[in-house]
């Protein structure tokens, strides 16, 4: 029994260990597409207006629980080691980097969140507790190490915003898509297939033409963006969603489109205003419409409960009312007679 025992201990020790490997692996992957398009770069950081990283963060503590929390730490480690060599600030950045993610899940665990944003309540929830509070954690944490490591060449208010706004939208564009991805389930239905094709072509065509227009014509494409969201819900508005937040981030990074004639501030407060809509539009319309559908499910299979409860009764009920009614018959007759 010792050896089993001991066999089990190493097993699961093992596998909690390439899960913190997997965390770690996945999150420098993140870093590094995030860094290619970064808005604000300063030595020993570089500061995204979208970071996937805090959103694969927070996906693996939902699937893998709490006790992974150390791979975002090994994995912010890859990408800070990556770019310069440590200093005495790195410990801080990433202690902000693992806080905020671990902060986000803890907030939204307590008040009940769950990964399938089938309600509207998950979705407020992760807008205001898992991306805007949870995230200023982080960023306020990081950007005071760059402060002390007086590699600013912008501002702290500009870097902060740059920030907190990378990891908010990491986690508001970056999770839902994850999270869905993790649930998909194939073959999709076939009668599904031409309105999503629409969908996609729509997309495809409205979304580059509103970016590179002037900055008063670029919601153009929320129609499609809500189009998605009623009609296939998080797996049509998610995807279109980091699909458009990408194409800003990159177009705001060049300078051009919509963004052109912009100072850095400007661009960082309209990325910040446009990628917020575009989550908070992404995952409240899609809950909503999946919390309404759930509703309509629900009684209808309470419907079908209920009439199969009806038929099961009624057979025996009218075994029971007809022998009576036989017997009433049959006294009136005899009153009748007597009379």
């Amino acid at each position: 029994m010792a050896v089993v025992a001991r066999r089990e201990k190493i097993r699961s020790l093992s596998v909690a260990f390439l899960r913190i490997l997997g965390v770690a692996v996945a999150y420098y992957a993140g870093a590094c597409v995030g860094r290619l398009e970064g808005v604000v770069r300063v030595e020993g950081a570089a500061v995204s207006p979208l970071w996937p990283s805090t959103g694969i963060a927070l996906t693996c503590l939902f699937l893998m629980g709490v006790g992974v929390w150390p791979g975002i730490t090994l994995g912010v480690l890859f990408h800070l080691v990556t770019l310069d060599p440590l200093n005495a600030v790195a410990p801080g950045v990433m202690a902000g980097a693992t806080l905020g993610p671990l902060c986000s899940y803890l907030l939204l665990r307590r008040v009940g969140f769950r990964i399938e944003l089938d309600r509207l309540r998950d979705g407020v929830a992760l807008v205001f507790l898992g991306a805007l509070a949870g995230m200023m954690i982080s960023a306020t944490v990081g950007t005071s190490m760059l402060v002390l490591n007086g590699k600013l060449p912008v501002g702290f208010w500009p870097t902060w915003l740059a920030w907190w706004a990378g990891d908010a939208m990491g986690v508001l564009l970056v999770t839902p898509f994850l999270l869905l991805i993790c649930r998909i389930r194939l073959p999709l239905r076939p009668d599904r297939w031409v309105e999503g094709t629409a969908v996609v072509l729509a997309a495809l065509i409205i979304t580059p033409l509103a970016i590179t227009m002037s900055l008063t014509l670029i919601f153009l494409f929320f129609p499609v963006l809500i189009w998605a969201a009623l009609r296939f819900q998080l797996a049509g508005s998610a995807p279109y969603a980091l699909f458009v937040s990408v194409m800003v981030i990159l177009e705001a990074n060049e300078g051009k489109g919509a963004f052109a004639h912009h100072s850095l501030t400007e661009r960082l407060v309209s990325l910040q205003v446009l990628n917020g809509s575009v989550a908070l539009t992404s995952l409240l319309v899609a809950a909503v419409v999946t919390e309404q559908k759930n509703t309509r499910l629900k009684i209808e299979q309470a419907c079908v409960a209920l009439a199969e409860v009806v038929e099961r009764l009624a057979p025996a009920e009218m075994a029971r009312l007809r022998p009576r009614e036989g017997r009433d018959g049959e006294e009136v007759k005899g009153e009748d007679e007597n009379g």
